[in-house]
């Protein structure tokens, strides 16, 4: 006789469930987890560069590694033959600006694919020059010389650690230019600057860095509701202290619907970039520089970083779904603010929907000069930062500032107000 199966809890079960028990019918489940179930896999745009795949960047004239952007532009120029050529755009290469309006499901693009948590950092090359192994740290660089021949190798091939992009944004603001937006940045807030921070300031040790982001083309729709107030008449009671302001209105349900479509939107791939607690950090100062020129951005070649440093995303698609969601919701709420101005006291929106129905994501470095300073203090002090954007030269940034200096001058400036009342009492 067999042994009898083990039935307590925990127990392995050998037998096939019965019928009807799995799979579960997906129509009994709740809309969100339906509609999850029932989604088309995410489809891959291959970006690769099947060109560069050796590791080796080469002039297409002379076959020379010596390869350098040339300051300024979007061009590659060979240092030997000194042959200048530009990298394809990624839109154009790929179609990566076209249906924006017929995109369903998700689009995912080779270098926006899923990091494998267990990928490595450290990738070795094989030089084509001499044979030689070549180890790049991609945690902290892209492109490193064979210590043997002194040819240049790129990481290009797009690996499963997240390092390699789709497309790379190249920098036109040079390093001095940087420097002297930053000096005229903290110069017109010297008065109120932390003392130490004068002293040690020094803005030619600006960075430049680029910055990893998921660029983000979205098709979408949304239903808004709420109530909106049209004022009737205006009123005041009471008397002098007592007075008060009273209004009518006439309340109406309001209701919006509106279809749209998102083209490159930027969303930060690093989740120590997108950390933007104001306690601890001023990374939100990055953000005041945009918006960056993302249809100029170009087929990634680990050329343009030479001479640069960059960071690694580690976030993937979906975690940037809520972030893209409130995003999405913020463009709706301003579509629709067009058609609610009649009420003059304004709308409060109650109820909120948002349909996406297609995206489409694209990986991008993109280029920015970075200063920093931190400022010692409880909790481990602040770290702050002054940003260029490396494309236009727009320049935003936190300075720290002596506390008393500010009061001293609010307090001034208060009292100078107050006797300016007076004296208009008086008069």
């Amino acid at each position: 006789m067999p042994a009898s199966l083990p039935s307590g809890p925990g127990s392995p079960r050998d037998v096939p469930p019965a019928p009807g028990e799995f799979p579960v019918d997906p129509a009994t489940l709740p809309e969100p987890i339906r509609d999850e179930l029932l989604a088309p896999d995410p489809v891959a745009i291959d970006t690769a560069s099947r060109e560069l795949r050796d590791g080796v960047n080469r002039c297409p004239k002379c076959g020379s590694t010596e390869i350098r952007q040339r300051a300024g532009t979007d061009k590659l120029v060979c240092l030997y033959c000194r042959h200048e050529w530009t990298a394809a755009r990624v839109e154009e290469a790929f179609g990566l600006g076209e249906g924006i309006g017929e995109l369903k499901g998700t689009q995912i693009a080779s270098g926006a694919q899923n990091i494998a948590a267990d990928a490595a950092s450290l990738r070795t090359y094989h030089c084509a020059g001499c044979g030689a192994d070549v180890v790049v740290n991609t945690e902290t660089a892209m492109t490193a010389r064979c210590h043997w021949c002194r040819h240049v190798l790129g990481v290009n091939e797009q690996i499963d650690n997240g390092a390699v992009p789709d497309a790379v944004l190249p920098f036109h603001i040079k390093k001095d230019d940087a420097v002297a937006r930053i000096r005229q940045f903290v110069g017109k807030r010297r008065m109120f600057a932390l003392k130490a921070f004068k002293e040690e300031f020094a803005p030619e040790n600006v960075l430049g860095v680029y910055l990893p982001y998921m660029v983000v083309d979205a098709n979408a729709s949304a239903d808004v509701a709420g109530f909106g107030e049209v004022e009737t008449r205006r009123y005041t009671r009471g008397e002098g202290k007592d007075q008060k302001t009273y209004y009518d209105a006439d309340v109406y349900r309001v209701q919006r619907h509106v279809d749209f479509t998102v083209d490159d939107l930027t969303l930060e791939s690093s989740a120590k970039r997108g950390n933007l607690d104001t306690q601890a950090n001023t990374h939100n100062v990055i953000n005041a520089i945009l918006p960056f020129d993302t249809k100029n951005a170009v087929k990634w070649n680990a050329s343009y970083l030479v001479g640069y440093t960059s960071e690694k995303r580690d976030r993937d698609v979906e975690h940037l779904h809520p972030r893209l969601e409130d995003q999405l919701l913020s463009i709706a709420r301003a579509q629709v603010q067009a058609s609610v101005r009649r009420y003059g006291r304004g709308v409060r929106w109650e109820q909120e929907r948002l349909d996406v129905h297609g995206t489409r994501w694209v990986a991008m470095y993109l280029p920015v000069w970075l200063y920093s300073y931190h400022q010692p203090g409880r909790g481990g002090g602040m770290l702050h930062y002054i940003a260029v954007n490396g494309r236009t030269g727009e320049t935003m940034g936190s300075v720290p500032v002596q506390q008393w200096k500010l009061v001293t001058a609010a307090l001034a400036v208060g009292t100078f107000v107050e006797a300016l009342a007076l004296w208009f009492i008086g008069r």
